[in-house]
């Protein structure tokens, strides 16, 4: 069985979990109705299962080159991008005046999730796209957001983030690349990034590239870095791609997965760029497109996850060891675990858009807040999902999980980098105990305040269920009061055990809230009850790292390292 996207799971979190209807019920998003999100969820599930779906193996098979200069894509991935182009689907969430839908990330999100799914590789390109254009919109002048946004909407341009250098990773501060004024309104960029997803391809007209880079009398660190707009063809006096820019792919990295994504080493001399935002700001602009890449990147953790899923439990069904292998306990209790895990962090994820979505029609500071603070958890426990569900499925499948032409270790190989990119899950979690607490844990408490009334709600229907919950969300209130009583250094020692249990009491939230809306004897229920009593639990062991402090991991010297 091939790839077929989730959508009667998401249709389910749509109309009972996380509600589609409290964002369209805004005046912001009110063209959000039933009827329109049905249609597009329903024609970007035909595009994930018809068109993407079936390129998934060739970029990984016949991964992108480099040709004397120019990038040549995988078999299929020019027409795939074409439907994906030609179908408007980069324009989902974007501004109207510019082309875009307008609609909710909630919807994009979705979308997004099942093309990851079909294919990893080929989304990371409108992905990008869809990324550079929010910071375009936040941060650049009119006339470059008239120029750009019709282009990258439209899908015929696509966007790039370059922000990394060998020497300069998560430490941005420590780049080299400069940038010295023309006298003209624009710039001359010289250095080098590497690590770009998406540098170049041979099916749009220009690729757009968002380069960080510093001024003359830029302060060393991140805050003397400024942010340009540089595309691979100048544009003409018409806005159409013109004569080439100075600036070049060296190589393409040569990668653990995602064969399909062309990586690339980016060499700029002196290229023409346009300043986007402040001079000496433009980390500020960059992360306008990062914390949208952050999300997204969680679903592409959700998207590859139920992907392998899918072949996982198709192969158990087929597969006969003294009868399927379905049908043995350990086998079903790998798929249980990933069935339920998958909807955990698809949930988290999409209230995650939700919030940001009620953000921008609200304007309130409540929902900002609980945007900021679910974002890092679904980055990170979405990605971890995709890697722990595509490890099992190779689990499931035996030794032919080692074998490449089943295709099952594709999953683990492609989905491995977004524990890395856009934050290390590390970097998510010291942002999560350190920015995202710095307000006493208000925003943590009116989460934990929503899922204890969540299991209130449901101790007639499922007591014991609600009573493991409710103690859990006890267990977690204490360890966030700590965590916010503590010095920053003992914070990050145990800030991804912190974030992993907060994920794990937020899954058990939601699979309740499932259960309950279709009742006892449901399938539902029976995940849920799965989840909350073989995987809930694993939140005790979690916050008691949390709340080790660092002097145990400071105590580990060198010379231990070492032996």
């Amino acid at each position: 069985m091939g790839y077929r996207a989730p959508l009667t799971d998401i249709r389910f979190i749509f109309d009972h979990v996380i509600p589609l209807a409290t964002v369209s019920g805004t005046e912001r998003f009110a063209e959000a109705t039933p009827d329109l999100a049905e249609a597009i969820l329903t024609e970007a599930a035909k595009l994930c299962d018809e068109v993407l779906a079936p390129v998934q193996r060739s970029g990984d098979l016949s991964p992108a080159r480099l040709e004397n200069g120019v990038v040549r894509t995988s078999p299929g991935f020019a027409e795939a991008y074409g439907a994906i182009r030609d179908g408007g689907w980069v324009s989902v969430g974007g501004p109207v005046e510019y082309g875009g839908m307008g609609l909710p990330q909630s919807l994009n999100m979705a979308i997004q999730d099942m093309m990851a799914g079909a294919c990893l590789s080929l989304q990371l390109a409108p992905l990008m796209s869809i990324g550079q254009a929010e910071a375009l919109d936040h941060h650049a002048s009119d006339a470059l957001k008239a120029l750009y946004l019709p282009k990258l909407m439209s899908g015929e341009w696509v966007g790039t983030m370059n922000l990394t250098e060998p020497q300069a990773g998560s430490d941005v501060g420590a780049l080299r690349t400069r940038a010295e004024p023309n006298g003209d309104g624009t710039y001359a960029i010289t250095g080098q990034k590497i690590f770009i997803s998406w540098g170049d391809n041979d099916f749009t007209e220009n690729v757009s590239h968002l380069v960080l880079a510093r001024l003359p009398g830029g302060r060393d660190g991140v805050k003397g870095i400024s942010l340009f707009l540089v595309p691979r063809n100048i544009p003409d006096a018409d806005g159409k791609p013109g004569k080439a820019n100075n600036l070049k792919v060296v190589s393409l990295e040569h990668k653990m997965g995602l064969h399909g994504s062309p990586t690339c080493v980016m060499s700029y001399d002196g290229a023409t760029g346009w300043l986007v935002g402040q001079e000496h700001n433009g980390m500020a602009a960059m992360f306008t497109m990062m914390n949208n890449a952050r999300l997204g990147v969680g679903m592409q953790g959700i998207g590859v996850a139920e992907a392998a899923c899918q072949a996982a439990v198709a192969y158990a069904a087929e597969r006969q060891q003294f009868g399927p292998i379905l049908d043995h306990a350990d086998v079903r209790r790998m798929l249980a675990e990933m069935r339920a895990d998958v909807f955990a962090a698809r949930a988290i994820g999409m209230a995650c858009a939700q919030a940001i979505d009620m953000a921008t029609a609200t304007g309130d500071g409540d929902w900002s807040a609980r945007a900021a603070f679910l974002t890092p958890i679904a980055k990170a426990f979405g990605t971890e999902t995709g890697i722990r569900v595509s490890e099992t499925a190779v689990q499931v499948h035996g030794g032919m999980g080692f074998i490449e032409e089943t295709g099952v270790a594709q999953f683990s190989r492609d989905v491995r980098v977004t524990a890395i990119y856009e934050g290390t899950n590390g970097i998510q979690a010291m942002d999560m105990v350190g920015r995202k607490l710095a307000d006493g844990g208000d925003a943590a408490g009116r989460i934990l305040d929503e899922i204890e009334e969540g299991a209130e709600a449901a101790r007639s229907e499922f007591p014991a269920l609600a009573e493991a919950l409710w103690s859990a969300t006890e267990s977690l209130r204490e360890a966030t009061e700590w965590m916010v009583a503590q010095k920053p250094v003992d914070r990050q020692a145990g800030a991804l055990a912190y974030l992993r249990a907060f994920a794990r009491v937020l899954g058990g939230h939601f699979h309740l809230r499932a259960a309950l809306a279709e009742g006892a004897g449901g399938h539902r229920a029976a995940l849920a009850s799965f989840y909350i009593n073989r995987l809930l639990p694993q939140h005790v062991a979690l916050l008691a790292e949390a709340q080790c402090g660092a002097e145990g991991v400071f105590a580990v010297g060198a010379k231990a390292l070492e032996s």
